[in-house]
């Protein structure tokens, strides 16, 4: 906070950026896979590259999905396929990962890395909206209880309908993820004038209101962390 403005932080939610700095370099980076280096540095000249998922981020995506032995995954919101592509390095050899996202130019940025790292053939893009896709996936009944887990990190404003689908698609005991689920710690703000930088303002409401409306959900029990953006965990209880 300053000057009574919440400013976007690097090191997200932590206290500085030399703490961030040390997560990264102590725990991060030594075990960061070559192939996503290459892809994040790609990434890194995006004019908005700070919506890729964060090294750390997809550090704990990666365990959770060995935790929970996923094989078959849903991601909504790929940007440039960081988090796409540390899915697919951590699937089994006939796992498979859906994403879904409207820009197609943004996930060719790390299109390149993800044909070098060999698991290209675990991934299927899908450049569309991702309401329609989760409601073409709902029609198959066979589809219903699938999927291990699922990774959302796109509009805010459309948590809530994701939700709604995703707990349809991944079985039950199976995980969904949220980010950005603290918009930069400006939940706790008063209002919306507050919130900085100004880009941040149009989802700032959605995001407090899907966090209530998360939970008071019982058919899932969750986990909000203050990982990178905030990370909300849920797994499905039926």
């Amino acid at each position: 906070m300053a000057n009574g403005k919440t400013i976007y932080q690097p090191h997200g939610l932590l206290q500085s950026d030399e703490l961030y700095q040390y997560v990264l370099n102590t725990s991060v980076y030594p075990r960061e896979p070559e192939i996503l280096k290459e892809l994040r540095a790609a990434s890194s000249r995006h004019p908005l590259a700070f919506y890729g998922t964060a090294p750390d981020g997809g550090q704990f995506l990666s365990l959770l999905l060995k935790l929970v032995n996923a094989k078959k995954t849903i991601e909504v919101g790929v940007f440039t396929g960081y988090s796409l592509l540390a899915t697919a390095l951590t699937l089994p050899e006939d796992g498979k990962v859906i994403g879904i996202d409207i820009d197609r130019k943004a996930y060719e940025i790390g299109l390149p890395s993800i044909k070098k790292s060999g698991v290209e053939h675990k991934i299927e893009f899908i450049e569309s909206p991702a309401l329609p896709i989760l409601d073409n996936l709902l029609e198959d009944p066979a589809n219903e209880g699938a999927f291990d887990f699922a990774f959302v990190d796109a509009d805010k404003s459309n948590s809530g309908n994701y939700h709604e689908r995703l707990i349809k698609l991944v079985k039950v005991g199976g995980i969904i993820v949220f980010d950005n689920t603290l918009w930069g710690g400006t939940v706790i703000l008063p209002d919306e004038s507050k919130v900085f930088p100004e880009l941040r303002r149009p989802d700032w409401s959605h995001t407090i209101q899907f966090n209530k409306d998360i939970a008071a959900d019982t058919r899932i029990e969750i986990s909000h962390i203050p990982l990178g953006d905030g990370m909300t965990i849920c797994r499905r209880l039926y």
